[in-house]
């Protein structure tokens, strides 16, 4: 059947027009019994009119109707019963419609003495005749209904499998992340502060050589590894390119866009390195992502300066306007800020401030690598 219905739907609509015109046409030819001039054209109007049956079905019925009333079984009033069944969800509407057809078919014409009894034989007839093409575009129209549902059902489906797929992937990137975070980039830190107090203790030219080389070394892998981390983290999003990192040149951006009244003061000189930077921009990050956090209605100042050979920036706030939410943490943004600096043989201190506000404060060397 499925075949059958296949093959059907290929057929050009014109030509299934045509095929339907004719039929109707011939059927009205051998069967009608009224030759008169009124009933050939309400004859013909009717059989012409189901060209139209797609755009205007209830339109067409009542232009076939009159065929019934010139012979027994009419195909342009059965074609027009299924078009309007296959298009129309009012029941009332096609029960009314096939009554109007019954009706039809078993009133004499042209009028004459009616025989209850026939009439009443015929009008059973017609009903049960105008309900078959009725109840079969009734039933097309369910199929259509139910091949729709599945279709979306299927498409939910797809749509469920691939969140949970994509959920799966976050979860284990997350926990990728998390392990990198906690064992690689711990062991990689230690690395770096265990070379920087060798480049320190040791006297040897060539040993101090070897442990400066190894701390650079190990602080540019803790910056991409955190950079990994940082990608892994953000597991579900469209963009795949890596973004380039932040420099002190981002920072008023950052300010801008931290959320909260914040003014940034002070300038560094060019001659600050690119992990310098980073420490920098992140402590700002981290420090204005805390009083956003923890103490709404705050206000900020950002501070960059120099002392000497040392460069630094200093975030402080003023105490919350408002109470804060019970919000989650990793509580390990300042620490890692304080493995960063470490790691440039800087110093980072924070706590709270005499007017109950906050205070973190980032130092490091202005010739850390």
């Amino acid at each position: 059947m499925s075949r059958a219905r296949a093959v059907w739907k290929r057929v050009p609509a014109p030509v299934v027009d045509i095929v339907l015109v004719t039929v109707a046409a011939v059927d009205v030819w051998l069967n009608m019994w009224d030759h008169t001039l009124l009933g050939v054209a309400l004859a013909a109007v009717g059989c012409a009119a189901l060209v139209f049956r797609r755009r205007f079905p209830l339109g067409v019925f009542l232009l076939t109707l009159p065929i019934a009333l010139m012979q027994d079984v009419a195909v342009a009033v059965l074609v027009a019963l299924f078009t309007l069944a296959e298009h129309s969800r009012n029941r009332r509407l096609l029960a009314v419609c096939v009554a109007l057809s019954a009706i039809a078919s078993s009133t004499p014409w042209p009028l004459a003495e009616v025989d209850r009894t026939m009439t009443l034989v015929f009008f059973v007839y017609g009903l049960a005749t105008a309900a078959a093409p009725v109840l079969f575009g009734q039933l097309l129209q369910a199929q259509r209904d139910l091949a729709r549902r599945l279709a979306e059902i299927e498409e939910a489906r797809e749509h469920e499998r691939a969140l949970h797929a994509q959920a799966v992937l976050a979860r284990e990137r997350a926990q990728l992340a998390r392990e990198m975070h906690d064992v690689v980039s711990h062991q990689v830190s230690l690395i770096a502060v265990r070379a920087g107090a060798l480049q320190v203790a040791t006297k040897d030219a060539d040993a101090k050589e070897a442990a400066r080389t190894i701390r650079s070394l190990s602080v540019t892998t803790l910056d991409e590894l955190r950079t990994m981390v940082t990608l892994l983290r953000a597991s579900g999003g469209d963009a795949t390119e890596l973004t380039p990192q932040p420099t002190l040149a981002d920072l008023h951006k950052l300010v801008e866009s931290s959320g909260i009244h914040a003014e940034l003061t002070g300038e560094l000189p060019p001659t600050v390195g690119t992990p310098s930077q980073r420490a920098l921009y992140r402590t700002v990050q981290e420090a204005l992502t805390n009083v956003r956090k923890h103490a709404p209605g705050a206000t900020g100042c950002v501070e960059l300066w120099q002392d000497g050979d040392d460069v630094g920036v200093t975030v402080t706030n003023t105490p919350p306007t408002r109470p804060s939410l019970a919000l989650p943490g990793s509580q390990q943004g300042l620490i890692g800020l304080r493995e960063r600096a470490e790691i440039l043989h800087g110093t980072l201190e924070s706590g709270p401030t005499a007017e109950g506000g906050y205070r973190v404060r980032l130092r490091i060397p202005l010739s850390a690598e």
